[in-house]
């Protein structure tokens, strides 16, 4: 499989930390070998994304009492650390707590290009190229996503996975903070179980 230098795969960064698949990347003769470092760098990279969508996107909402982000990454190409780019479909759905429930009070789909700046061995979000709405949605998406639209067009087509992966963040996010809750609940539908972790 060619890649050149980019290493492309459907939901990659988010199936390697959730699910524990192993990533490979593809050298220079374009043979892909396992990458000892992907693991870290994805979720440091993942760690950047979230910071910038609670930061950033969730303060345009009324304030709620957690962000939960939820990211479908289409691909990532890290060549240059200066601009290391990721294409996805990026999630900002904020709860309030009722008990044992996480109440969904806002959120939004955000798809595009975000590019982040390694610095040392930091990572932070530099700019977002954003898929516009309304009749320039699909001009915007071809624009931004280039030969990867039709992966971006199966993700934001995939309703079960898409509720899988964002199962599994609120899951990832309730055991990383301690939180007592074990339903989420989207206004007018009967609340969910969070997976166990």
């Amino acid at each position: 499989m060619n890649l050149s230098k980019i290493t492309v795969s459907l939901l990659a960064g988010v199936a390697l930390a959730l699910f524990g698949c192993t990533q490979t990347k593809t050298t220079e003769a374009g043979t892909e070998q396992p990458a000892t470092d992907t693991v870290t760098t994805v979720e440091t990279i993942e760690t950047a994304i979230n910071t910038f969508i609670t930061d950033s996107i969730a303060a345009n909402y009324e304030p709620a009492e957690l962000t939960i982000p939820c990211v479908h990454i289409v691909a990532t190409d890290t060549t240059d650390t200066t601009d290391i780019r990721v294409w996805g479909n990026f999630y900002v759905f904020n709860y309030n707590i009722a008990g044992d429930t996480l109440k969904t009070v806002s959120g939004g789909s955000y798809p595009g290009l975000i590019h982040i700046r390694k610095t040392g061995a930091n990572y932070a979000v530099t700019a977002f190229d954003r898929v516009e709405d309304g009749s320039n949605y699909l001009p915007s998406a071809k624009r931004i996503f280039g030969d990867k639209l039709d992966a971006f067009e199966k993700i934001t087509s995939n309703d079960s996975l898409r509720e899988e992966q964002r199962a599994a963040m609120i899951a990832d996010h309730v055991k990383r903070n301690g939180l007592s809750v074990k339903l989420y609940q989207d206004y007018g539908w009967p609340a969910k179980p969070i997976p166990a972790k």
